[in-house]
């Protein structure tokens, strides 16, 4: 770094924006993430003794402060400190980074710690080209992304890595931020007369979503917009913290983890009964601009899987509401994807279907068997062979029924299907006991896939 990028450096402390020159400069200055940078904790003893040594993988949300610990990290370090961005940076500039890492460690036996912000931008190649000077101890690899690096990250590089996983920060710490910066003479704003209002400076807290940056980013624009009123004070009122943070940003991206944990939070709603659960996480997912198709299909996925038999009509619910939708599209389509999303919510629920897997399980493991001689087709060769011989016809008998063997002889008496106790199915389990002879009470045992003997 020359004189001019000293400067420049020295500068921006004091132009450049409130995120980023409120940016701790040491771990007590860091608010939020105790559970990792705590009193006591791994990561703060590490970066205290400077004797960070291992890789990590900082892993959360914007916002979160993943820049802030590497930056904490840097100042705190006797190592080489190396900073690129995986958004900008190529195979080309980490060959520099390492060849730089080489001769310094041979020169002067310096360490080099790499801070590669949004790592999960790297191509498998990228990484690759990292793995084998991170698995030398040449580079310390501290890498930021907001992404699940156990999905994003090469399981190589994971496995060489400590992760640790930065949560949004709590309204209390929110509100410690910006007071913080509130009067911070050097880098906020305690040298100017700024009077951040309860009502306003609750609703900056809100509308940031425990985002760090979001929120400093909104009392910046709220201070150096207003003017002074005629008392000289910059009066920052409700009014002026809507205009600044007019709306909460939806974090979700089709492709990464805030799109699967809201869709799996949503069934697992519907799954769980919670109709206001289940309306939640889809205002949630309409309005961040998902699908409603992709929505739809996991509802029709959850209707056979999650309710079944103990409501037929849910299927057809869920397969009307995506005819209907396909039929009228947004926004008036949104009606019967709410209409599908109470009814299953509240619909009774059973897991009956999964009966199936219990039978294919034995499949696999015992093979199919042979289809007993009278369930055997009698067009062919019921005079040669005596298929079909002693077929009983149902509906012949009494109630329509006949009590006689359907599965393989050797599989004869097992139970794959247990019907439950709720909504119609509980009508179908009785039906099947008087028909059956079956007490399914005592055949609901894991093993019911599994004939006597074979285990």
């Amino acid at each position: 770094m020359d004189l001019f990028d000293h400067s420049l450096q020295d500068r921006l402390k004091t132009e450049g924006p409130l995120a980023a020159r409120m940016r701790p400069r040491s771990l007590d200055e860091v608010i939020g993430q105790e559970h990792i940078v705590g009193e006591g904790r791994l990561l703060r003893r590490a970066i205290q003794a400077d004797r960070l040594f291992s890789s990590i993988i900082l892993w959360g949300p914007p916002g979160t402060g993943k820049t802030t610990l590497a930056t904490v990290i840097a100042q705190s370090t006797q190592s080489h400190f190396e900073t690129i961005s995986a958004v900008l940076a190529g195979v080309a500039e980490l060959r520099r980074v390492i060849e730089d890492a080489v001769q310094r460690r041979k020169l002067y036996q310096t360490r080099t710690i790499l801070f590669v912000d949004e790592v999960h931008r790297w191509n498998r190649a990228q990484q690759d080209a990292l793995l084998p000077h991170v698995e030398s101890g040449l580079l310390t690899l501290i890498g930021a992304t907001t992404e699940n690096p156990y999905f994003e990250v090469i399981k190589a590089l994971v496995s060489r890595s400590r992760v640790f996983q930065l949560q949004h920060l709590t309204p209390e710490q929110t509100g410690e931020l910006l007071d913080r910066a509130i009067h911070d003479p050097e880098r906020g704003y305690g040298s100017l007369p700024v009077h951040l209002h309860d009502d306003a400076r609750q609703h900056i807290i809100h509308a940031a979503g425990g985002d760090a940056r979001n929120a400093l980013n909104a009392l910046e624009l709220a201070v150096e917009t207003t003017p002074k009123d005629a008392l000289g004070k910059i009066q920052i009122t409700l009014e002026v913290a809507q205009e600044s943070i007019q709306q909460r940003a939806i974090l979700y991206d089709k492709n990464g983890d805030a799109h699967f944990d809201t869709i799996s939070a949503f069934i697992k709603s519907v799954r769980g009964s919670d109709p206001d659960a289940a309306l939640f996480w889809l205002a949630k997912m309409l309005h961040a601009g998902e699908d409603p198709r992709f929505i739809l299909r996991r509802l029709l996925i959850l209707a056979g899987e999650d309710i079944g038999l103990a409501d037929p009509q849910a299927l057809v619910v869920a397969s009307a509401a995506a005819n209907a939708f396909d039929h009228v599209g947004l926004p008036e389509g949104i009606f019967p994807l709410v209409e599908v999303t109470l009814y299953l919510a509240t619909a009774p629920k059973s897991n009956s279907s999964m009966a199936y897997f219990k039978a294919l399980e034995l499949i696999e493991k015992e093979g199919a068997g042979d289809v007993p001689l009278h369930l055997m087709d009698s067009n062919r060769d019921a005079q040669a062979l005596g298929h079909g011989k002693g077929y009983i016809y149902p509906h012949n008998e009494a109630g329509h029924f006949s009590l006689q063997q359907y599965l393989p002889e050797q599989f004869q008496g097992l139970h794959f299907y247990q019907p439950s106790d709720q909504g119609y199915e509980k009508m179908v389990r009785e039906r099947l006991a008087a028909w059956w002879h079956t007490n399914f009470d005592d055949n609901l045992s894991e093993d019911t896939t599994s004939p006597a003997g074979t285990e």
